[in-house]
């Protein structure tokens, strides 16, 4: 894949230079990491399923950049990007596990399939990624992003297997972290609310998440613009910092996480009891049908 350059006169920060890694990186909080991290001085490998909007993408970035379209689940075309990269742009000292996708309704009522397909993405794909690229972390005393979620925090229901993966890959994060710390590699957690993408506005059009959404207490049934929570990412990553929290007000949520599951479910019970189980809505937006194809990865493998 193809790099592009130009010339920054900024004074350097600490991301100058640097070789980023950023999955998910098509569309939503992904695209807008590329973008800043790249204003910051990175050289951004992009990684995901939309080819084409990756090449748009990595043409458009102020800094040298390239993409692989490839499935995070898929362990050998991840570890041949990894290669890649290294090859293309140099060792990364950043990684951002970030591809991510979704899907509401009841257990009882999703296809085993795509619920599946959800948790291998965010969780098994998390942990391929930092697979496959540690060597690269390890030589350069680098740093882990897992983008995790208000739901690792306060799971809810309709969304047992987003709230599933989500704790996971918190769990994941925690446990590598301690794995990881004395070789001086650093790992954190971002911790997200509802943030205006794609994939959040797909769900909106859904009677499960609009019956989910409606019965959160404010500031959880909010929808954030995307701008301010990528910069507290990346201002994360700058600070090698344990756990990013976007918006600022979901820090509170893990002083009263031990009493969520309680509240929750007695509020649902109410809820769910008078208005039926929604409908299942498959995986969600442009980032879940893309999920949903046979990656050009698998399908070579095929």
């Amino acid at each position: 894949m193809g790099t592009r350059s130009r010339r920054c006169d900024r004074c350097p920060g600490p991301l100058e230079g640097r070789v980023a890694v950023v999955t998910g990186a098509a569309r939503g909080l992904g695209e807008g990491l590329a973008r800043t991290l790249s204003e910051r001085g990175a050289r951004v490998a992009l990684i995901g399923l939309e080819e084409d909007r990756l090449g748009r993408l990595a043409a458009g970035l102020p800094g040298p950049a390239a993409c692989w379209p490839v499935d995070v689940t898929d362990s050998a075309a991840l570890t041949e990007a990894a290669r890649a990269v290294r090859a293309s742009l140099g060792a990364p000292s950043v990684v951002v596990a970030n591809a991510g996708i979704a899907m509401g309704g009841t257990l009882l009522d999703c296809d085993p399939a795509a619920w599946r397909r959800v948790v291998d993405v965010n969780l098994v794909g998390s942990a391929l990624t930092a697979r496959c690229f540690l060597p690269d972390l390890l030589r350069t005393h680098g740093y882990y992003l897992q983008v995790a979620s208000l739901a690792a925090l306060a799971p809810a229901p309709l969304l047992s297997a987003y709230c599933a993966s989500k704790s996971g890959v918190e769990a994941f994060a925690h446990a590598l972290r301690a794995e990881v710390a004395h070789d001086g590699v650093g790992v954190g957690v971002a911790y997200l609310s509802w943030v205006d993408t794609s994939l959040i506005r797909a769900a909106d059009e859904t009677e499960a998440f609009r019956t989910l959404r409606a019965h959160l207490p404010w500031p959880a049934s909010a929808v954030h613009a995307p701008d301010p929570c990528v910069r507290a990412m990346v201002n994360g990553i700058e600070r090698r910092s344990a756990h990013v929290y976007a918006p600022p007000w979901v820090r509170g949520v893990q002083g009263v996480r031990a009493l969520l599951p309680t509240v929750v479910a007695h509020r649902s019970r109410r809820v769910l009891a008078t208005g039926g189980d929604p409908a299942p809505t498959g995986l969600l937006g442009p980032g879940g049908a893309a999920a949903a194809r046979p990656s050009a990865s698998r399908s070579r493998r095929a």
